[in-house]
Formats: C-alpha cells, sequence, structure tokens
C-alpha cells in the first residue's frame, strides 16, 4: 500500500503491527494490528482504528469503552512493516483497565496502574 510515497509491506494476511505510544510521556501503550483500510480510517479520523484477528473486523479504539487514541502522528519503521502511532490516549489502553497493556512483568508483578474498572465499562 503507497500512503504518500511510504510503501507499507503487510504480511500474507494483509496485517500490519502497530504499536501505541503516548505522545507526551512516551510509554507504550499497545500493540494491535492495522489492515489498509484501518490505516485509511485513522488517517481520515484522526482516531486510531485497528483490525481484530479474534473478531475479523474493524474496530475504532475506544468504540465501546470511550478510551479513544487521538493520533498525533503515524510512523512507519525502516521496512515498512510496523507502525507506530503517537496518541493521545484518553483513559486506560488496555481492556483489563490498566493504562497500558504492559502493565506486568514477565514474573508476573503488576507494575502498572489500573486506570478503571472493567466491569464498570464492559457490560
Amino acid at each position: 500500500m503507497d500512503t504518500d510515497g511510504v510503501d507499507l509491506a503487510f504480511d500474507e494476511a494483509g496485517l500490519l503491527p502497530a504499536v501505541a505510544q503516548d505522545a507526551d510521556s512516551g510509554e507504550v501503550l499497545m500493540l494491535a494490528y492495522v489492515t489498509p483500510e484501518a490505516v485509511a480510517r485513522t488517517r481520515e479520523t484522526g482516531l486510531a482504528h485497528y483490525y481484530s484477528r479474534s473478531r475479523e473486523e474493524l474496530w475504532q479504539k475506544g468504540e465501546s469503552s470511550g478510551h479513544t487514541q487521538e493520533i498525533e502522528e503515524i510512523r512507519v519503521d525502516c521496512d515498512g512493516d510496523a507502525l507506530l502511532y503517537l496518541v493521545e490516549q484518553t483513559g486506560g489502553a488496555c481492556h483489563t483497565g490498566y493504562e497500558s497493556c504492559f502493565y506486568r512483568t514477565i514474573d508476573g508483578e503488576t507494575v502498572g496502574e489500573q486506570v478503571f474498572d472493567p466491569e464498570d465499562v464492559y457490560e
């Protein structure tokens, strides 16, 4: 896919990984996948859109929770096979209620902050 002169190298399934990072703090918030349509919708609306591999559908971050990601900038890695979304995050990025999906260590220690109760947000 060519986006204003930058070629994106989607995989055989038509997906590309996209990392969302808080534009102010630099904290890595989440990793998700995008399709060409998700990238186009993100650019059109200024809000992060992703592709759910489990549901096999396009979705807007915050659609059900209200915890949106406003795009500040989109960067492409050197190979064109990954994106970095620099975002202004509203609420928590993780569906478990944490600010970031990377809220625990490999040893199971919780190091992140839970900013909302998922039972109050997702019914």
